[in-house]
Protein backbone atom coordinates (compact mmCIF):
# COMPACT_ATOMS: atom_id res chain seq x y z
CA UNK A 1 0.00 0.00 0.00
CA UNK A 2 1.24 3.56 -0.78
CA UNK A 3 1.60 6.14 2.47
CA UNK A 4 1.65 9.67 2.89
CA UNK A 5 -1.01 10.29 0.17
CA UNK A 6 -4.25 11.80 0.32
CA UNK A 7 -6.83 10.00 -0.91
CA UNK A 8 -8.51 9.33 -3.48
CA UNK A 9 -5.74 9.30 -5.08
CA UNK A 10 -4.82 7.83 -8.61
CA UNK A 11 -1.90 5.89 -8.48
CA UNK A 12 -0.42 3.41 -11.32
CA UNK A 13 1.46 0.24 -10.53
CA UNK A 14 4.44 1.13 -12.86
CA UNK A 15 5.69 -2.86 -13.36
CA UNK A 16 2.48 -3.61 -13.92
CA UNK A 17 1.67 -1.43 -16.45
CA UNK A 18 4.81 -2.21 -18.14
CA UNK A 19 4.07 -5.85 -18.76
CA UNK A 20 0.54 -5.37 -19.90
CA UNK A 21 2.38 -2.74 -22.78
CA UNK A 22 4.98 -5.28 -23.68
CA UNK A 23 2.39 -8.12 -23.66
CA UNK A 24 0.50 -5.99 -26.30
CA UNK A 25 3.02 -5.57 -28.42
CA UNK A 26 4.22 -8.55 -28.22
CA UNK A 27 0.97 -10.46 -29.18
CA UNK A 28 0.48 -7.73 -31.48
CA UNK A 29 3.62 -8.11 -33.37
CA UNK A 30 3.53 -12.12 -33.61
CA UNK A 31 0.31 -11.72 -35.13
CA UNK A 32 1.83 -9.60 -38.05
CA UNK A 33 -0.72 -6.29 -36.82
CA UNK A 34 0.24 -3.01 -36.83
CA UNK A 35 -0.43 -1.53 -32.92
CA UNK A 36 -2.16 1.91 -32.83
CA UNK A 37 -3.58 2.24 -29.04
CA UNK A 38 -5.83 4.31 -28.10
CA UNK A 39 -4.79 7.22 -25.81
CA UNK A 40 -8.12 8.33 -25.03
CA UNK A 41 -7.82 5.78 -22.16
CA UNK A 42 -4.30 7.19 -20.22
CA UNK A 43 -4.42 10.81 -21.80
CA UNK A 44 -0.53 10.84 -20.87
CA UNK A 45 2.26 11.79 -23.03
CA UNK A 46 4.73 9.65 -20.65
CA UNK A 47 2.54 6.78 -21.64
CA UNK A 48 1.96 7.48 -25.50
CA UNK A 49 5.80 7.59 -26.17
CA UNK A 50 6.16 4.59 -24.02
CA UNK A 51 3.83 2.93 -26.40
CA UNK A 52 5.55 4.26 -29.47
CA UNK A 53 9.41 2.79 -27.98
CA UNK A 54 7.71 -0.45 -27.35
CA UNK A 55 6.53 -0.70 -31.35
CA UNK A 56 3.44 1.42 -31.52
CA UNK A 57 2.77 2.45 -35.57
CA UNK A 58 0.99 5.73 -33.83
CA UNK A 59 -1.65 7.03 -31.37
CA UNK A 60 -5.72 6.55 -32.01
CA UNK A 61 -7.38 9.52 -31.18
CA UNK A 62 -10.76 10.82 -30.09
CA UNK A 63 -11.05 14.43 -30.43
CA UNK A 64 -8.60 16.84 -32.29
CA UNK A 65 -8.34 18.57 -29.23
CA UNK A 66 -6.69 15.21 -27.77
CA UNK A 67 -4.48 15.17 -31.46
CA UNK A 68 -3.62 18.90 -30.74
CA UNK A 69 -1.84 17.66 -27.03
CA UNK A 70 -0.10 14.27 -28.19
CA UNK A 71 0.75 16.49 -31.65
CA UNK A 72 2.34 18.87 -29.38
CA UNK A 73 4.17 16.34 -27.53
CA UNK A 74 5.95 14.75 -30.93
CA UNK A 75 3.93 12.14 -31.34
CA UNK A 76 3.70 12.26 -35.33
CA UNK A 77 1.40 9.46 -36.18
CA UNK A 78 -2.57 9.92 -35.09
CA UNK A 79 -5.92 8.83 -35.83
CA UNK A 80 -8.72 10.29 -34.66
CA UNK A 81 -11.26 7.91 -35.37
CA UNK A 82 -14.13 9.27 -35.26
CA UNK A 83 -16.53 11.05 -38.06
CA UNK A 84 -15.82 14.53 -37.45
CA UNK A 85 -17.55 17.16 -38.72
CA UNK A 86 -15.05 20.24 -39.81
CA UNK A 87 -17.09 23.37 -38.43
CA UNK A 88 -15.21 26.72 -39.30
CA UNK A 89 -12.87 26.35 -36.04
CA UNK A 90 -12.39 23.14 -36.35
CA UNK A 91 -10.87 23.08 -39.67
CA UNK A 92 -8.94 25.47 -39.18
CA UNK A 93 -7.34 23.16 -35.99
CA UNK A 94 -7.14 20.29 -38.85
CA UNK A 95 -5.18 22.49 -41.07
CA UNK A 96 -2.70 23.12 -38.94
CA UNK A 97 -2.96 19.78 -37.46
CA UNK A 98 -2.25 18.01 -40.76
CA UNK A 99 0.47 20.49 -41.93
CA UNK A 100 3.05 19.09 -39.24
CA UNK A 101 1.67 15.30 -38.60
CA UNK A 102 0.44 12.40 -40.40
CA UNK A 103 -3.08 12.85 -39.60
CA UNK A 104 -5.76 10.35 -40.54
CA UNK A 105 -9.47 11.00 -39.95
CA UNK A 106 -12.70 8.72 -39.90
CA UNK A 107 -15.89 9.68 -42.14
CA UNK A 108 -19.37 7.98 -42.00
CA UNK A 109 -21.34 9.94 -44.84
CA UNK A 110 -21.21 11.56 -47.89
CA UNK A 111 -21.71 15.34 -46.28
CA UNK A 112 -18.67 14.96 -44.10
CA UNK A 113 -16.69 13.59 -46.68
CA UNK A 114 -17.37 16.88 -48.94
CA UNK A 115 -17.19 19.01 -45.76
CA UNK A 116 -13.32 17.98 -44.87
CA UNK A 117 -12.13 17.73 -48.56
CA UNK A 118 -12.98 21.41 -49.23
CA UNK A 119 -11.52 22.33 -45.47
CA UNK A 120 -8.87 19.77 -45.54
CA UNK A 121 -7.87 18.91 -49.18
CA UNK A 122 -6.02 15.38 -49.58
CA UNK A 123 -6.77 14.64 -45.79
CA UNK A 124 -6.12 11.07 -44.89
CA UNK A 125 -9.69 9.46 -43.98
CA UNK A 126 -10.38 5.54 -43.12
CA UNK A 127 -13.91 4.69 -44.15
CA UNK A 128 -15.91 4.07 -40.72
CA UNK A 129 -18.41 0.65 -41.17
CA UNK A 130 -20.59 -0.68 -38.08
CA UNK A 131 -19.93 -3.69 -37.44
CA UNK A 132 -23.02 -4.84 -35.30
CA UNK A 133 -22.06 -1.63 -32.74
CA UNK A 134 -24.66 0.06 -33.95
CA UNK A 135 -23.25 3.50 -33.05
CA UNK A 136 -21.63 5.60 -36.58
CA UNK A 137 -20.17 3.73 -39.14
CA UNK A 138 -22.08 2.88 -42.50
CA UNK A 139 -23.41 -0.43 -43.86
CA UNK A 140 -19.99 -2.23 -44.75
CA UNK A 141 -21.49 -3.10 -48.22
CA UNK A 142 -22.07 0.94 -48.54
CA UNK A 143 -17.97 1.90 -47.83
CA UNK A 144 -17.21 1.83 -51.21
CA UNK A 145 -19.54 4.71 -53.02
CA UNK A 146 -18.47 6.47 -49.80
CA UNK A 147 -14.93 6.25 -50.38
CA UNK A 148 -15.41 7.15 -54.21
CA UNK A 149 -17.65 10.06 -52.92
CA UNK A 150 -14.63 11.21 -50.38
CA UNK A 151 -12.11 10.65 -53.10
CA UNK A 152 -14.17 12.73 -55.65
CA UNK A 153 -14.18 15.45 -53.00
CA UNK A 154 -10.86 15.53 -52.79
CA UNK A 155 -10.11 13.49 -49.78
CA UNK A 156 -7.38 10.28 -49.88
CA UNK A 157 -8.82 7.07 -48.84
CA UNK A 158 -6.07 4.85 -47.04
CA UNK A 159 -8.96 1.90 -46.04
CA UNK A 160 -11.75 1.29 -43.47
CA UNK A 161 -12.25 0.87 -39.96
CA UNK A 162 -14.62 0.04 -37.32
CA UNK A 163 -15.18 -0.27 -33.42
CA UNK A 164 -16.53 -3.73 -31.83
CA UNK A 165 -17.71 -2.09 -29.12
CA UNK A 166 -20.55 -4.60 -28.75
CA UNK A 167 -17.99 -7.13 -27.33
CA UNK A 168 -18.68 -5.57 -24.12
CA UNK A 169 -20.85 -7.83 -22.60
CA UNK A 170 -20.28 -11.90 -20.97
CA UNK A 171 -19.69 -14.03 -24.00
CA UNK A 172 -19.94 -11.78 -26.93
CA UNK A 173 -16.50 -11.09 -27.90
CA UNK A 174 -15.68 -14.58 -29.93
CA UNK A 175 -18.67 -13.42 -31.91
CA UNK A 176 -18.22 -10.43 -31.69
CA UNK A 177 -14.64 -10.87 -33.38
CA UNK A 178 -16.10 -12.51 -36.00
CA UNK A 179 -18.42 -10.22 -36.79
CA UNK A 180 -15.54 -7.68 -36.82
CA UNK A 181 -13.55 -9.73 -39.34
CA UNK A 182 -16.78 -10.38 -41.43
CA UNK A 183 -17.78 -6.54 -41.72
CA UNK A 184 -13.99 -5.23 -42.27
CA UNK A 185 -13.84 -7.86 -45.41
CA UNK A 186 -17.10 -6.74 -47.10
CA UNK A 187 -16.09 -3.35 -46.50
CA UNK A 188 -12.34 -3.53 -47.93
CA UNK A 189 -14.01 -5.45 -51.02
CA UNK A 190 -16.21 -2.71 -51.59
CA UNK A 191 -13.83 0.17 -51.36
CA UNK A 192 -11.30 -2.36 -53.97
CA UNK A 193 -14.32 -2.61 -56.03
CA UNK A 194 -14.38 1.02 -56.04
CA UNK A 195 -10.86 1.01 -57.14
CA UNK A 196 -9.85 2.73 -53.94
CA UNK A 197 -7.14 2.08 -51.55
CA UNK A 198 -8.16 -0.88 -48.59
CA UNK A 199 -4.95 -0.66 -47.16
CA UNK A 200 -6.00 -0.48 -43.88
CA UNK A 201 -8.51 -2.67 -42.28
CA UNK A 202 -8.49 -1.36 -38.64
CA UNK A 203 -10.45 -2.42 -35.88
CA UNK A 204 -10.15 -4.11 -32.61
CA UNK A 205 -11.25 -3.24 -28.74
CA UNK A 206 -9.44 -4.84 -25.57
CA UNK A 207 -12.15 -7.43 -24.82
CA UNK A 208 -11.33 -8.52 -29.03
CA UNK A 209 -8.18 -7.94 -28.90
CA UNK A 210 -6.85 -11.61 -28.18
CA UNK A 211 -9.09 -12.94 -30.51
CA UNK A 212 -8.22 -11.07 -33.85
CA UNK A 213 -6.65 -13.33 -36.41
CA UNK A 214 -4.41 -12.31 -39.09
CA UNK A 215 -5.06 -11.66 -42.41
CA UNK A 216 -8.13 -9.52 -42.44
CA UNK A 217 -7.53 -6.70 -39.63
CA UNK A 218 -4.18 -4.69 -40.47
CA UNK A 219 -3.97 -2.37 -37.44
CA UNK A 220 -5.60 -2.98 -33.68
CA UNK A 221 -6.94 -0.19 -31.18
CA UNK A 222 -7.12 -1.33 -28.32
CA UNK A 223 -7.16 0.82 -25.11
CA UNK A 224 -8.20 -0.08 -21.61
CA UNK A 225 -5.43 -2.79 -21.65
CA UNK A 226 -2.61 -0.85 -20.57
CA UNK A 227 -4.30 -0.26 -17.38
CA UNK A 228 -7.51 -3.01 -16.69
CA UNK A 229 -10.38 -2.41 -14.70
CA UNK A 230 -13.30 -4.16 -13.17
CA UNK A 231 -15.12 -4.44 -16.02
CA UNK A 232 -12.04 -6.14 -18.15
CA UNK A 233 -11.71 -8.55 -15.35
CA UNK A 234 -15.93 -9.42 -15.34
CA UNK A 235 -15.34 -10.13 -19.22
CA UNK A 236 -12.27 -12.21 -18.58
CA UNK A 237 -10.21 -9.97 -20.68
CA UNK A 238 -7.92 -9.47 -17.62
CA UNK A 239 -7.14 -11.08 -13.91
CA UNK A 240 -6.65 -8.95 -11.15
CA UNK A 241 -3.10 -9.09 -11.11
CA UNK A 242 -3.10 -7.03 -14.69
CA UNK A 243 -4.97 -4.21 -13.10
CA UNK A 244 -2.17 -1.57 -13.03
CA UNK A 245 -4.76 1.27 -11.75
CA UNK A 246 -6.37 1.83 -8.82
CA UNK A 247 -7.79 4.29 -6.77
CA UNK A 248 -6.89 4.76 -2.92
CA UNK A 249 -9.70 5.67 -0.70
CA UNK A 250 -10.18 5.79 3.33
CA UNK A 251 -12.88 4.20 4.83
CA UNK A 252 -14.87 7.23 6.68
CA UNK A 253 -18.18 5.08 7.67
CA UNK A 254 -18.84 1.61 9.07
CA UNK A 255 -21.76 -0.41 10.05
CA UNK A 256 -21.56 -3.55 10.59
CA UNK A 257 -20.80 -5.25 6.80
CA UNK A 258 -21.11 -1.92 5.35
CA UNK A 259 -18.27 0.37 4.36
CA UNK A 260 -18.24 4.22 3.16
CA UNK A 261 -15.12 5.06 1.24
CA UNK A 262 -14.03 8.75 0.45
CA UNK A 263 -14.08 7.79 -3.60
CA UNK A 264 -17.49 8.89 -5.07
CA UNK A 265 -18.34 9.15 -8.70
CA UNK A 266 -16.49 12.64 -9.08
CA UNK A 267 -13.31 10.55 -8.59
CA UNK A 268 -13.91 6.81 -9.62
CA UNK A 269 -16.89 8.14 -12.76
CA UNK A 270 -20.14 6.37 -12.77
CA UNK A 271 -20.30 4.05 -15.41
CA UNK A 272 -21.81 0.03 -14.88
CA UNK A 273 -22.81 -1.78 -17.48
CA UNK A 274 -26.10 -3.46 -16.70
CA UNK A 275 -24.52 -6.80 -16.74
CA UNK A 276 -21.66 -5.65 -14.44
CA UNK A 277 -21.83 -6.79 -10.52
CA UNK A 278 -21.11 -3.42 -8.82
CA UNK A 279 -19.44 0.49 -9.37
CA UNK A 280 -16.36 -0.79 -8.95
CA UNK A 281 -14.06 -3.70 -6.54
CA UNK A 282 -11.58 -3.89 -4.43
CA UNK A 283 -8.53 -4.97 -5.73
CA UNK A 284 -7.41 -6.76 -2.28
CA UNK A 285 -10.89 -7.83 -1.13
CA UNK A 286 -12.29 -8.69 -4.60
CA UNK A 287 -15.75 -10.63 -2.95
CA UNK A 288 -16.77 -7.22 -1.78
CA UNK A 289 -18.76 -4.87 -3.53
CA UNK A 290 -19.09 -1.57 -4.32
CA UNK A 291 -23.20 -1.35 -4.58
CA UNK A 292 -23.73 2.27 -4.74
CA UNK A 293 -21.72 6.12 -5.36
CA UNK A 294 -22.68 9.29 -4.54
CA UNK A 295 -19.91 12.28 -5.45
CA UNK A 296 -17.98 12.22 -3.09
CA UNK A 297 -19.04 8.72 -1.00
CA UNK A 298 -18.61 5.35 -2.23
CA UNK A 299 -20.82 2.58 -0.16
CA UNK A 300 -19.20 -0.84 0.01
CA UNK A 301 -20.84 -4.18 1.22
CA UNK A 302 -18.32 -6.70 2.06
CA UNK A 303 -19.51 -10.43 2.62
CA UNK A 304 -20.71 -11.98 5.45
CA UNK A 305 -17.78 -13.88 7.48
CA UNK A 306 -15.23 -11.54 5.72
CA UNK A 307 -12.63 -8.94 7.04
CA UNK A 308 -14.64 -5.75 7.07
CA UNK A 309 -12.02 -2.89 7.07
CA UNK A 310 -11.68 -0.38 9.43
CA UNK A 311 -12.04 2.83 10.30
CA UNK A 312 -9.11 4.74 8.30
CA UNK A 313 -8.09 2.02 6.60
CA UNK A 314 -6.37 2.84 3.25
CA UNK A 315 -8.32 0.31 0.60
CA UNK A 316 -7.31 0.07 -3.04
CA UNK A 317 -10.34 0.78 -5.36
CA UNK A 318 -10.90 -0.86 -9.35
CA UNK A 319 -13.43 1.36 -10.83
CA UNK A 320 -15.88 -0.37 -13.45
CA UNK A 321 -14.51 2.09 -16.38
CA UNK A 322 -10.68 3.31 -16.13
CA UNK A 323 -11.30 5.60 -18.83
CA UNK A 324 -13.64 8.26 -17.36
CA UNK A 325 -11.41 7.51 -14.14
CA UNK A 326 -8.74 8.83 -15.90
CA UNK A 327 -10.09 11.50 -17.54
CA UNK A 328 -11.30 12.84 -14.06
CA UNK A 329 -7.96 13.19 -12.71
CA UNK A 330 -5.37 15.36 -12.77
CA UNK A 331 -1.99 13.83 -12.72
CA UNK A 332 -1.53 9.85 -12.30
CA UNK A 333 1.13 8.57 -9.32
CA UNK A 334 3.21 5.99 -10.39
CA UNK A 335 4.73 3.79 -7.53
CA UNK A 336 6.85 0.94 -7.64
CA UNK A 337 7.12 -1.72 -4.35
CA UNK A 338 4.80 0.50 -2.82
CA UNK A 339 6.53 4.05 -3.10
CA UNK A 340 6.01 6.84 -4.87
CA UNK A 341 8.42 6.79 -8.38
CA UNK A 342 6.84 9.53 -10.36
CA UNK A 343 3.96 11.95 -11.05
CA UNK A 344 2.52 11.89 -14.86
CA UNK A 345 0.20 14.47 -15.27
CA UNK A 346 -3.12 13.79 -17.90
CA UNK A 347 -2.16 16.13 -20.07
CA UNK A 348 -5.46 15.65 -22.35
CA UNK A 349 -7.94 15.58 -19.60
CA UNK A 350 -11.25 17.32 -20.76
CA UNK A 351 -9.82 17.40 -24.15
CA UNK A 352 -13.27 16.80 -25.17
CA UNK A 353 -13.46 19.19 -28.52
Amino acid sequence: MVVDLPTPSVIVDGGVLDRNLRAMASSAAARGFALRPHAKTHKCVEIARRQVELGAAGLTVATVAEAEVFAAAGLDDLFIAYPVWPSPQRAARLRELASRVALRVGIDSAESAAALGAAVPGLEVLVEVDSGHHRSGVAPAAAGDLAAKAEKAGLRVRGVFTFPGHAYGPGRQRPVAGEEESALTEAAAAVTAAGLDAGVRSGGSTPTAALTGPGVVTEMRPGVYLFGDAQQVELGTCGWADVALTVTATVVSRSGNRIIVDAGSKVLGADQQAWATGFGRLIDQPEARIVALSEHHATVVVPEGAAVPGLGEVLRVVPNHVCTTVNLADELVVVSAGQEVDRWRVAARNANT
